[in-house]
């Protein structure tokens, strides 16, 4: 089980690049994946965006990578004919305005596209140095998810207990509830019926009665759900069917408090439905 938030990070120094690298993630109900690094890595994002994708199946993630420098030679373009038009507008300004300056380097420097760069990038030689750091990112960022995830299966484990416990109250109580409801029906007929109660109406009302009352359906799904809670938790990617159950888990809680009157049931089921909201926001958290 693993957490969808997490950390990771590394350094890169190579000849060809250095760099660092940050994964950092969030909840999200899918994967949803940024990848922030200069335009000109731009060819290997798609390389990126499959790595990362192999690993992480849920969550916001932001994957950064920051170039600190490297072997990646540069070429230099200069717009001469924009850098005389522009040159000629300043000493055009300065007439207009009877200002004699020279117009200076520093005054073309600041227009966009006089001077443009472009850096030479061999992807498949980055994509060499690069792909080994990015999994040792990778690496530490899982490994904290895992750490995370560890701890919310403890803390899931323990609420499940709680579930467990209020249901065996509401079980123990079943047979009582159920005899109370026999009796109360029986009670009934006779004091409507006196001595002419027909024992084979009684018995059939009570069978319509009993389906609409007892809870020993709802107690039996309820448990089916809790394993299938328990083994689903054992899955790589479980926190959407984490999630399904959870619903599950809480209609069964429902049910069985518009069912029952009984007040010892009545409790426990608020134990319980406040057991399945605190597992439900944890498996919130869960990849």
């Amino acid at each position: 089980m693993k957490s969808m938030t997490g950390y990771g990070s590394a350094r890169l120094d190579s000849p060809a690049i250095k760099a660092s690298i940050v994964a950092k993630s969030w909840n999200n109900r899918f994967l949803e994946l940024s990848i922030q690094m200069p335009g000109y890595l731009g060819p290997l994002e798609r390389r990126v965006r499959e790595l990362v994708e192999r690993r992480v199946a849920r969550g916001k993630l932001e994957l950064s990578v920051r170039v600190l420098g490297g072997d990646m030679p540069t070429e230099v373009a200069i717009d001469a004919s924009s850098a005389k038009a522009v040159a000629d507008a300043i000493r055009g300004l300065g007439q207009a305005a009877g200002i004699d300056e020279p117009v200076r380097l520093s005054h073309l420097l600041g227009i966009d596209g006089i001077l443009s760069y472009e850096r030479n990038v061999d992807a498949d030689r980055l994509w060499t140095a690069l792909e080994p750091a990015l999994n040792a990112c990778l690496d530490e960022f899982e490994a904290e998810r895992e750490r995370e995830g560890a701890a919310t299966r403890a803390d899931l484990e323990d609420k499940l207990a709680s579930l467990g416990s209020a249901l065996d109250v509401i079980e123990a109580a079943g047979p009582g509830i159920e005899a109370g409801l026999k009796a109360a029906l029986r009670a009934k007929f006779e004091e409507v019926m006196g001595d002419l109660v027909d024992e084979s109406r009684v018995l059939g009302e009570l069978a319509s009665y009993l389906a609409k009352h007892t809870i020993n359906e709802e107690i039996v799904r309820l448990r089916s759900h809790i394993a299938a809670f328990r083994s689903a938790m054992d899955e790589p990617v479980c926190g959407k069917k984490l999630d399904f159950i959870c619903q599950e888990m809480n209609r069964e809680a429902n049910t069985i408090g518009s069912k029952s009157a009984d007040a010892k049931v009545s409790d426990a089921v608020i134990r319980m439905k406040d057991a399945v909201e605190n597992i439900r926001e944890q498996a919130r958290n869960v990849e």
